[in-house]
């Protein structure tokens, strides 16, 4: 299953709205705002919230817990390729750490998403691969080949890996009996 069709569950089910909004960087009136809320089994409700315009492409999207939370951690051992399948929730206040392979740092363009592991893999996935064409050195081409092998076996379940993701806003979490929940 793709982080895409993961999603379509988690399409809100009621919400506002709008569009025809004057968009911040292209000022034209092509920006659509929407808001939802989805309830998400064992995490709770969370209001999903985007910007998106249809002529410069900007896009802007966050995640927000109903309930106030405390400041979380949350770690996952991923060891099979059914790990792939687990939700993972992040506000554009949380990071995401993955040990010898990278991170999505938090930061004023953040954005807030539910994915699955899979997902979360797919990203970082890309960010390599975007380096290995614009680079010109060839030890670091090397190296993001390597990187690009080494997140396909963990994708594949040939090797295990640590996801962690910090938030000190509570509002990220990974929905799993197999995560472990800690104090930040």
């Amino acid at each position: 299953m793709d982080e895409k069709e993961n999603q379509n569950d988690l399409k809100p089910k009621e919400g506002e709205s709008l569009s025809g909004e004057m968009c911040p960087f292209c000022h034209t009136p092509n920006l659509a705002l929407t808001e939802g809320e989805v309830e998400i089994p064992y995490f709770g409700r969370v209001f999903i919230f985007g910007m998106d315009c249809s002529n410069c492409k900007y896009h802007k999207s966050d995640v927000e817990c109903a309930e106030q939370k405390p400041p979380c951690k949350y770690s996952l051992d991923v060891t099979s390729e059914d790990d792939m399948k687990i939700r993972v929730i992040r506000s554009s206040e949380g990071t995401i750490k993955i040990p010898r392979i990278g991170s999505i740092e938090p930061g004023p363009d953040a954005e807030g998403f539910v994915s699955n592991v899979e997902g979360i893999l797919q990203r970082i996935k890309d960010q390599v691969e975007h380096l290995r064409d614009e680079e010109e050195d060839e030890d670091i081409k090397k190296k993001c080949r390597n990187m690009i092998k080494k997140i396909g076996r963990v994708m594949w379940g040939q090797e295990s890996i640590k996801l962690v993701i910090e938030d000190p806003s509570g509002n990220s979490a990974i929905v799993s009996d197999k995560a472990v929940k800690s104090k930040l």
